[in-house]
């Protein structure tokens, strides 16, 4: 490296690390040391001579300083800057005025007329091609931000960068389109991918927010949920409750057609009819009431064109609809959905008739234990009158067994 070319590289870095404002998140140091190195990688792909290259990194190590004096033509600070500088190091006028021009020739929308000044355009644009292009260019859309010249949103900032890749810039050096244009394109369709990938949350909220007041709150939906799983569970409790009564009377009704009923044939047994009768009684009971309270109710499954339009029909129930055709259920369904306050409806009305299916129920089964357990008592109550009283000196004959 030359000796005026260190010296600029000390002088810049001794500018920008210095008091410089903390809001120049993407002007700085770092930005400058990229412009360097990639001046440097295309010096070495265009074959550029060592006066030249002594002129494209001075130009690159300068190029941005005027951003220390003032955030507006800045070009023209940095070139002062640079002329200054070289001025003072004595450098020949001829060179001081090319630095000056390569300077210049990284302003906005310049059309460079020399290798060199395409060679400082393409260095100063070469973080388009890296693929942390989005964090790096995010850094001056914050930067723009803090020092109040421009509030983009993401979004905005996205669009802006998305029309700056596609149409406003290109590369000028052979190297720069053969080498980092591929880059260039990847990160254009990065940019549009995420551009997709908003627009399509963007309609989705929006869809949410559309319909917000039409969909049921996650409290309603979990009130509903809820009260029906525990109308479900307390109908799986009664019915199994009224198994177990049909179970344990139809084991008693066979032992007692088993053991005792053969003995009555015997008159000396005439004393266990009333007992045995009461017993066989009280279990027939119990069963009948546990069929009855277990005894499916199915309506007509019928229903009529009217009484969905009049939303007076619940469709939610097998026995209201099971004898019509699917093309009429699927019509009446249709109805349904579109009718946030027919849904709600027909929920509530499936919850209040399954309330009144277990509250018929439970009150059956309470009758039923109730009938059980008295039957029991008094049973064994009649029987024990029955055996102190009128049995054959007072002991119930147990069967002989026959050799």
């Amino acid at each position: 490296m030359s000796t005026i070319v260190s010296k600029a590289e000390v002088f810049a870095t001794d500018q920008l690390t210095g008091d410089i404002n903390p809001r120049f998140l993407y002007h700085n140091l770092r930005h400058t040391q990229r412009v360097v190195d990639s001046a440097k990688e295309l010096i070495e792909g265009e074959k550029i001579g060592n006066e030249e290259s002594e002129l494209l990194l001075v130009a690159a190590w300068f190029h941005d300083l005027g951003y220390t004096i003032s955030y507006t033509n800045h070009e023209e600070y940095s070139s002062q800057l640079a002329k200054d500088f070289l001025t003072k190091h004595q450098m020949p006028k001829s060179f001081v005025e090319r630095v000056q021009s390569l300077i210049m020739a990284t302003k906005k929308n310049y059309e460079p007329d020399s290798e060199l000044e395409k060679i400082i355009r393409d260095a100063d644009s070469s973080h388009f091609h890296v693929k942390n292009f989005t964090a790096t260019t995010e850094l001056l859309r914050e930067e723009l931000s803090l020092m109040g010249r421009q509030n983009s949103s993401s979004t905005e900032w996205r669009e802006e960068n998305i029309t700056l890749l596609r149409t406003r810039h290109r590369f000028y050096t052979d190297y720069a389109i053969e080498n980092w244009q591929k880059g260039k394109d990847k990160n254009v369709k990065r940019l549009i991918k995420a551009r997709k990938k908003n627009n399509e949350l963007i309609k989705k909220e929006s869809l949410k927010a559309k319909y917000k007041g039409e969909l049921p709150d996650r409290g309603i939906q979990t009130l509903y949920r809820v009260t029906l799983q525990n109308h479900l569970k307390l109908s799986d409790i009664a019915d199994t409750k009224a198994n177990i009564l049909l179970s344990v009377n139809a084991i008693i009704i066979s032992m007692a057609l088993a053991n005792l009923v053969p003995k009555l044939d015997n008159p000396s047994n005439d004393y266990l009819f009333y007992p045995t009768f009461l017993f066989i009684v009280f279990s027939v009971v119990s069963m009948v009431m546990s069929i009855i309270a277990t005894k499916p109710n199915i309506t007509t499954g019928q229903f009529t064109e009217e009484e969905v339009t009049t939303k007076k029909v619940n469709l939610l129930f097998f026995g209201n609809f099971h004898k019509m055709k699917l093309e009429q259920y699927n019509w009446a369904m249709n109805e349904l959905i579109k009718d946030k306050d027919y849904i709600y409806s027909s929920l509530t009305k499936d919850l209040y008739f399954l309330g009144v299916v277990l509250e018929r129920k439970y009150r059956i089964l309470r009758w039923t234990y109730t009938v059980f357990m008295v039957g029991m008592i008094i049973s064994v109550i009649v029987f024990g009158i029955a055996l102190k009283f009128y049995g054959p000196e007072r002991v119930l004959e147990l069967p002989v067994m026959q050799p």
